[in-house]
């Protein structure tokens, strides 16, 4: 199958039996798009005549008299002429260029880039739009790009595009994902005696506030799943999320983004046993999407959630929200996700960094960096920061909780949120408590509190009196889609991490150690490369502009 996007958006399938038809399909599409080109530049040439003929008349009027040279009217005539020629005869190079390119033989693509996706172009600066250099443009027409599925090896190698840094699919097509089945609950009771010796001995090595992030740990506390993919779990209430944006008011968006934020943590955790997901391999990516049915999406203060179970057997009556992930930076180790929803104008670009450290008999986690929600039909941006994780009582059965203090605020709206996750104390007191505080900060008044489980009941209290309640234990959860293994790029985590993961659920520890192992050094070997070279690492989807980092091809940049 060939999927072809036109540049509104528009998506087009096209039957193909085997390579040639597809081959076919795409030379058709070139001939076509040259075919564009070459009229459009005949068009071109006329409308400059024209043009001519109209500044000429304008500078041949009189210098006095009802209708002169320097008329207000005419000189805005003619300069909006003169710019609306320039702007097409840019677009008019960029696609010349773009089908010589499209003609050049590209170099034999690796196996990671077998996606099916739709291509985004750079952004260009001024200067280079004016000096008609365009070299990193890609390989494909300013108008139409197209993404091949291969079939078979032979595929691969003839008809999939060389990628480029930053110019790659934008977010995995839904075409082949399915609904997640794996199971990620961890059944194990606790640390079994041979593996406390193995941490009593890890301990003994260590000092008490020591950066863990360089530390081989044992492979049976990892959890089977990659730190990038808990991020997406984090999104399994993604009808709360997109409720956001349907509030009335300020005051409604920014109370069920807390509300949101709190029930995002239970399900991300899968459960309270403390278990560490895999360090994503730099390079390493993550896609899925969600299938919402548009009739849960309601602001829950207004209109009460229902707990049965959705039906995702009708994408028309969804919403989709994509997501990606990928592992930007080795040290310190960086993490990037994105997730989007087009039909809803909302998004989200987070950047985090993972500092571990040693405590005693826990082993602390700080999450560094910030996230920002973005509603774009309200022009609100809602910044907000990640709580610690610390993995206690490590040599018994460990259990984690989250703690610290996080904010969010919209400087726009002047809301802003305060939530703390409290940290059992020595003696007595609750586990996995979290309060939280909104804020009207212009009339430093509070319009919301909140407290309880982050993974129980939380109780939320408004200031006219209202109360509701949610038992995050309850929620309905939306399966994640995903596409199959076979299906999957060597880098993306699933496929990266599968024989990792299929010995450590046959319990054959030393050979998922021995796995884990290669795939580690592998990654050192290839960062010494880049340090001989002094090549820097480029990511694929993110791009580092100051502290942070931004997806490459945002929603708030394309609309």
């Amino acid at each position: 199958m060939l999927v072809v996007y036109s540049a509104n958006g528009e998506m087009y399938k096209l039957r193909a039996a085997d390579a040639k038809e597809k081959q076919f399909w795409v030379t058709q599409l070139r001939a076509c798009a040259k075919y564009h080109m070459e009229t459009n530049s005949k068009m071109m040439n006329q409308v400059e005549g024209q043009q001519k003929n109209l500044v000429h008349a304008i500078e041949s009027l009189p210098g006095s008299g009802p209708l002169t040279a320097l008329d207000q009217d005419l000189l805005l005539l003619k300069a909006t002429s003169a710019a609306t020629l320039s702007c097409l005869g840019e677009c008019l190079s960029l696609l010349q260029q773009s089908v010589h390119q499209a003609g050049q033989p590209s170099h034999k693509p690796g196996a990671s880039e077998n996606i099916l996706g739709w291509h985004g172009p750079k952004s260009h600066s001024t200067e280079q739009l004016k000096n008609g250099t365009f070299g990193s443009l890609p390989s494909a027409s300013a108008n139409i790009t197209w993404a091949i599925l291969p079939n078979s090896a032979e595929d691969e190698q003839t008809l999939q595009p060389e990628p480029e840094p930053n110019s790659g699919p934008d977010l995995v097509l839904s075409e082949d994902e399915k609904s997640d089945t794996e199971d990620k609950e961890e059944t194990e009771l606790g640390v079994m005696e041979d593996q406390r010796s193995v941490i009593l001995h890890l301990i003994s090595q260590l000092k008490l506030g020591m950066d863990l992030t360089k530390v081989v740990l044992p492979t049976f506390i990892l959890e089977k799943r990659s730190l990038l993919e808990m991020y997406a779990d984090f999104m399994a209430h993604p009808d709360l999320l997109l409720a956001i944006t349907a509030g009335a008011t300020p005051e409604e968006r920014v109370i069920c983004f807390v509300e949101y934020y709190l029930t995002a943590f239970h399900e991300g955790r899968k459960g309270a046993l403390a278990k560490k997901p895999y360090n994503p391999i730099i390079g390493e990516t993550f896609h899925c999407s969600w299938e919402v049915p548009k009739d849960s999406v309601k602001p829950k203060r207004t209109a009460p959630h229902s707990p049965h179970s959705h039906n995702h057997d009708h994408p028309s009556e969804s919403y989709k929200l994509r997501f990606v992930a990928e592992q930007v930076s080795h040290h310190p180790p960086i993490s990037c996700f994105y997730c989007e929803c087009k039909e809803k104008r909302l998004c989200v670009n987070t950047h985090v960094w993972t500092k571990s450290k040693f405590m005693g008999m826990s082993v602390g986690v700080s999450m560094i960096g910030e996230g920002v929600l973005r509603l774009l039909e309200h022009g609100e941006e809602y910044v907000f920061t990640l709580p610690s994780a610390y993995a206690r009582s490590i040599l018994t059965i460990p259990w984690v909780e989250l703690g610290g203090k996080v904010s969010i605020s919209c400087a726009k709206t002047g809301y802003s949120a305060t939530v703390i996750f409290h940290t059992k104390p020595f003696y007595g007191g609750k586990v996995h408590r979290v309060t939280a505080e909104v804020k009207h900060n212009p009339t430093n008044t509070i319009v919301c509190k909140a407290h309880g489980e982050w993974n129980g009941t939380l109780e939320f209290t408004y200031n006219n009196g209202e109360t509701k309640v949610i038992d995050t234990t309850t929620l309905p959860v939306c399966p994640k889609k995903i596409r199959p293994l076979e299906k999957q790029g060597p880098m993306e985590s699933r496929n990266l991490w599968r024989e990792v993961t299929q010995y450590l659920r046959l319990g054959d520890i030393d050979a998922a150690t021995e796995q884990k192992r290669r795939l580690e050094e592998k990654q050192r070997v290839e960062e010494r490369k880049r340090e001989n070279l002094r090549t820097p690492w480029q990511p694929k989807y993110f791009i580092q502009e100051g502290d942070g980092w931004v997806y490459f091809n945002p929603l708030w940049k394309a609309h």
